[in-house]
């Protein structure tokens, strides 16, 4: 199985490069810079998905080389957390063409070659932030919100052409994702989430009997724990 990775540099994305790899498939990684984490015997394409002018030719020569692709990872995102007024127009666009357009862009790309074929996995990664509004993130849950409307009927809308759809929603991750925030998940091992947790999820979502589809799952910490950073960290 042969499977692409948007936001494969870091975090989910990184590791669920290596639990495919693991598990014998064949990943292929996409991201806006592989520099600090460089990946072996694993194809990579540096594409910044924010760039929305320029994206219909990356995706475009994507699809030319890989027109067997299985499955989809649709992972890249950030979050930037604040008062709606404490964002600029531009950093609110910003925001949902990351989080959401650049996804909608993808599957786009992907999707007839996947209608053609009979088959095919489009695997959206949500958030908790799609299942319920908190402060300050406005524009983060917005766009969360939006992305799981959109797996759902993409899931309607595909059903009869073979096409699988699921949106995975984690918690908190211990991962880079925190690293420019104000905010981070409780340091016990039950406070937050793992990215190979997120990943084994992942694996067994695209490996499920054909026929099968797994819809949509959440994954929590045992326990909800926000810690708040110091000045200095």
């Amino acid at each position: 199985m042969q499977v692409l990775i948007t936001g494969a540099s870091s975090g989910i994305g990184r590791a669920t490069c290596h639990a495919l790899r693991a598990a014998g498939h064949t990943p292929v990684g996409v991201a806006r810079d592989f520099d600090k984490y460089p990946e072996a015997n694993l194809a990579t394409h540096t594409i910044d998905l924010s760039d929305l002018d320029d994206l219909p030719g990356h995706l475009q020569k994507l699809v030319t080389t890989y027109p067997d692709l299985d499955g989809l990872v649709l992972n890249a995102g950030a979050g930037h957390f604040g008062k709606l007024e404490q964002f600029s127009y531009a950093k609110i666009r910003a925001q949902i063409d990351l989080n959401f357009t650049s996804h909608a862009y993808v599957a786009r790309a992907f999707l007839p070659q996947f209608k053609k074929a009979g088959r095919g996995h489009l695997v959206f990664l949500g958030s908790e932030a799609a299942l319920r509004g908190g402060q300050k993130g406005s524009l983060y849950c917005a766009a969360k919100f939006a992305l799981r409307g959109f797996a759902q009927a993409l899931r309607e809308e595909t059903a009869r052409s073979g096409v699988r759809v699921t949106l995975v929603n984690p918690g908190m991750v211990q991962s880079p994702f925190f690293a420019g925030l104000e905010f981070q998940p409780g340091a016990d091992a039950d406070q937050h989430i793992l990215p190979d947790d997120v990943a084994t999820v992942i694996v067994q979502a695209l490996t499920a009997r054909a026929g099968t589809v797994v819809d949509e799952i959440n994954l929590s910490p045992q326990k909800k724990v926000i810690d708040k950073k110091k000045r200095n960290e």
